[in-house]
């Protein structure tokens, strides 16, 4: 039996709970850490799974997974340091925060796993990238992957390229989102009833998620299947492009990744 410690129980950190949960584990196998004690005491009383002090969740746990804000890691890493036991496995779901820095305030030769996960986690279908730190082997990177498979898909990277993945997969659902809620104004002002204009568009974007996943053909390919000449689509693909959307989504991505790479920096 593999116990694993969840520091930190907010909607990433009781997502992968929940997964774990699904995919066989039992309440048993499971801690989690929760400063505010009412969502602790919900958190338990709904899941069934015990809350500790940090201290407590690593003196008893195989894998210890820190899924708390990247500015909360000092005081967390203070109180975890002293209490982890020897071949414990650190897993960081923290943004932008290198292994090296975990390597750096837990005892020598820890064996630390960086995951980017996204939101989407909270339905089972994340998409998490994860890359080894210095003393983690392939046999522990493989029971991170099976842990993070019941929440979604999993790949695994080399550590440089987390602050790209972080800029795309990571900060990704929000993108969606925010297209979403436009193409949802613009039904509004094409004379929809919002609700009408938000079924429109959320069934849209999940069939066309489907698609993507399920065709093998290049998105460009599944576009032009929608572009007819001389036709409505091509009519909005030519205000788009004029308009710069594909250029502006580009640096937006890229700005996400800087900022990423200053919270890793930053945190040193």
């Amino acid at each position: 039996m593999t116990r694993i410690a969840v520091l930190g129980a907010g909607k990433i950190g009781e997502a992968l709970l929940a997964g774990l949960l699904a995919g066989g584990r039992s309440t048993d196998e499971l801690v989690f850490t929760e400063r505010h004690p009412e969502r602790a005491a919900e958190l338990s009383a709904r899941l069934g799974i015990a809350a500790l002090d940090v201290a407590g969740a690593a003196a008893r746990s195989d894998i210890v997974v820190l899924a708390v804000k990247p500015q909360d890691i000092t005081p967390v890493l203070a109180e975890l340091a002293p209490a982890l036991r020897p071949g414990t496995l650190v897993v960081s779901l923290c943004a932008g925060l290198p292994t090296a820095l975990f390597e750096g305030a837990l005892p020598a030769g820890t064996p630390v796993v960086r995951v980017m996960p996204n939101t989407p986690m909270l339905v089972g279908e994340a998409m998490s990238a994860i890359s080894a730190g210095t003393h983690a082997t392939d046999d522990q990177l493989a029971v991170v992957e099976k842990m993070l498979a019941s929440v979604g898909r999993v790949v695994r990277l080399p550590e440089s390229q987390q602050d790209a993945v972080t800029a795309l997969s990571g900060s990704g659902p929000a993108y969606f989102f925010f297209l979403v809620e436009a193409m949802i104004d613009a039904g509004i002002l094409l004379g929809l009833p919002r609700s009408v204009a938000a079924d429109l568009i959320v069934q849209s974007a999940f069939g066309a998620a489907r698609m993507l996943r399920e065709s093998s053909d290049h998105p460009v390919l599944l576009r032009e299947a929608v572009t007819s000449p001389a036709g409505t689509t091509i009519a909005a693909i030519r205000e788009l492009e004029r308009h710069g959307v594909r250029a502006a989504l580009i640096a937006a991505i890229e700005a996400a990744r800087d900022r990423s790479v200053e919270l890793g920096r930053a945190a040193r």
